[in-house]
């Protein structure tokens, strides 16, 4: 079996590389930018050249807020690649996992949002997310379409990353208490996608780690589990901390199609402890 793992060098796409650099029967193909590009039309010909089975595409525009600042960037990764990918796998006969995210919902307060609910995009971010699982639909039937939201992993530029360095160096935080979403341990998501493929139920999936959280709980726990419950945390409104896109206030993911096949991510608060033993962070108190 051949794999070929697209933006191989982000949270998702190092943690799926893990996966399956240990399966002896995988041939692995790990690309990403600058040497392959998925905003190019060339990398059409590059995938049906490599003739690979599966095509897990990681690649994305992520910077949410710079999206507004570069709507042409944003759609460019997030919209055209996608669908170069997928006329690359349809020429070359390959499955295509893409993935997306829980932005492409419009976030209604105490909406929980399944997996054929209608999409309503409201940043430029999220407007492209959805543009590329428009995309692949359309080149290809043999597809997974993976929404997950609020990734992080080792060694990654996420959340609790930012929240204990700017804890470390203002020795206090102003966050936000009234955006909810779904935090999610990429390694976990990585083997959720892998268990999926083998299934050959091909569609739409939530991948996420049980249980939702605001981002002021989820940074409270973030400074508790790291030793730093002493530096004071204010819960904020959305309103004054005031970014560029418009994101979802309420845009909580549901595991109900994944669920049926048996897959269930473990609850976030699990995976955060050993997100933070793996990290190797000093614990202050």
């Amino acid at each position: 079996m051949h794999v070929l793992i697209l933006g191989a060098h982000g949270q998702l796409g190092r943690a799926l590389s893990r996966l399956y650099q240990a399966d002896p029967h995988c041939h692995l193909s790990q690309w990403a930018r600058p040497a392959y590009d998925i905003t190019s039309p060339a990398i059409v010909q590059a995938i049906v050249d490599a003739r690979p089975d599966i095509v897990l595409n990681a690649a994305a525009w992520t910077q949410v807020d710079n999206a507004e600042r570069d709507p042409a960037g944003a759609f460019a990764a997030n919209a055209l690649g996608p669908k170069y990918v997928a006329e690359g796998c349809a020429r070359c006969d390959a499955t295509l996992v893409q993935v997306s995210t829980n932005e492409v919902f419009a976030g209604q307060p105490a909406t929980y949002y399944y997996e054929y609910d209608q999409p309503q995009p409201r940043s430029i971010y999220a407007r492209s997310k959805l543009a590329g699982e428009l995309a692949a639909q359309q080149q290809l039937q043999r597809l997974y379409i993976v929404r997950t939201a609020w990734l992080f992993s080792p060694g990654g530029n996420n959340f609790p990353r930012k929240i204990v360095n700017a804890a470390d160096r203002h020795g206090a935080l102003r966050v936000v208490a009234d955006e909810c979403g779904n935090p999610c341990y990429a390694p976990d998501v990585a083997a959720a996608i892998v268990t999926l493929v083998a299934t050959g139920h091909y569609g739409t999936y939530h991948l996420i780690n049980e249980g939702m959280t605001s981002r002021f709980e989820f940074a409270q726990s973030i400074l508790q589990a790291m030793g730093r419950s002493h530096i004071p945390i204010t819960p904020i409104p959305h309103t004054e901390w005031v970014r560029p896109a418009d994101s979802p206030l309420h845009a909580v993911l549901v595991n109900q199609a994944a669920a049926q096949l048996g897959i269930r991510l473990r609850p976030w608060r699990e995976a955060l402890r050993e997100y933070i033993t793996r990290e190797g962070y000093d614990n202050h108190d």
